[in-house]
């Protein structure tokens, strides 16, 4: 299990999808998560701070734990297949250790609002990260595969992997 951060939440500019930036610690190695628009807000609202009037249901989800006496260790993204990700909410439960299964964009949002860890399992950053050192040899791939990365390209194209400028 590899510990990463939030990066950061891009919107795409082709459709309502949004992009969620994981970052591996002390690497260049980043992991983008394509999500809904609402999973997106639900996580930027929590990483803001900013509270609502009534909760939402990562809210729900939250207190719900709290209220039955569980606590969450931590939320791992655990496998890929055909291009969706998979994540387990991991916690215990009256001395009972309990894996959830759920979508990654629902755990991190969950992660966000317990503060608690947010991990990746090796073979999924194996598979899907990128990084300044990793290049795809375009010339090799499908047109269908070509088709299922095009979505990639711009996203990937535009990332800074320079690390933002302290502003004083």
């Amino acid at each position: 299990m590899i510990k990463v951060k939030i990066d950061r939440i891009m919107a795409s500019l082709l459709n309502q999808q949004r992009v969620i930036v994981l970052k591996e610690l002390n690497s260049d190695r980043i992991l983008p998560i394509w999500i809904g628009p609402v999973e997106a807000d639900a996580i930027t609202l929590a990483l803001q701070g900013i509270q609502v009037a009534r909760p939402l249901t990562h809210d729900l989800l939250k207190n719900l734990i709290m209220e039955l006496g569980a606590t969450v260790s931590h939320v791992l993204i655990n496998d890929l297949h055909d291009n969706t990700f998979f994540a387990r909410i991991v916690m215990d439960a009256n001395g009972r250790h309990i894996e959830v299964d759920s979508r990654p964009s629902d755990a991190v949002a969950l992660a966000v609002r317990l503060q608690v860890p947010i991990f990746v399992a090796e073979e999924v950053l194996a598979a899907a990260a990128v990084g300044p050192s990793r290049e795809i040899d375009l010339t090799t791939l499908s047109p269908e595969e070509e088709e299922r990365l095009s979505a990639f390209r711009e996203f990937v194209n535009t990332l800074d992997f320079d690390e933002p400028e302290d502003e004083e």
